[in-house]
């Protein structure tokens, strides 16, 4: 099994999502849409508190996606987004094998009246499920880029599962 191949593909849709932010100002990171709900900036930051929790989280506490900070700059100020963008991606090149490969827990919520479960994992699956997660609200993203008018590249907010199975263009 190899792990550093889960960090390449976070790393890898993280820098999809830098490239993608390179491209915007403020007000689209803040525009809200009238048809997905929302705002760019928002389902960012939601991406990367993910990543965030999954890279930071101490392997002696459960990585707690549901509990964590909301709102912040990194939801409305393009600088601070790609700053943790970079600071995220610099965490990802950082792993080893070992670091990857260490048993973790992961806390989930269960229910509306807020019961968990605690799940074992390893590091390297909390960080694909980072990235899984990503490439879902990418979409989202790209759903509103489109109703704003901003181009995408075709790959952004497709898993690689569905670019492989798509069939090669001419």
């Amino acid at each position: 099994m190899s792990v550093e191949k889960v960090a390449g593909g976070a790393d890898a849709i993280l820098e999809q999502l830098e490239c993608f932010t390179s491209g915007l100002d403020d007000g689209l990171l803040t525009a809200p849409s009238e048809t997905v709900g929302g705002t760019i900036g928002m389902h960012m930051r939601h991406t990367l508190d993910h990543y965030r929790a999954a890279l930071t989280t101490p392997a002696s506490e459960p990585i707690d996606y549901d509990h964590r900070e909301r709102g912040g700059t990194v939801e409305s100020c393009c600088n601070d987004a790609l700053s943790e963008i970079a600071t995220l991606r610099s965490m990802i090149t950082g792993l080893d094998k070992a670091t990857l490969a260490q048993p973790v827990t992961a806390r989930v919520m269960v229910a509306s009246d807020g019961e968990t479960a605690d799940l074992e994992s390893s590091r390297a699956r909390e960080l694909f499920f980072a990235m899984h997660h990503a490439i879902h609200h990418n979409a989202t993203i790209k759903a509103i880029a489109v109703e704003l008018g901003i181009d995408c590249e075709d790959c952004f907010g497709k898993a690689p599962s569905t670019i492989n199975f798509e069939p090669a263009k001419a």
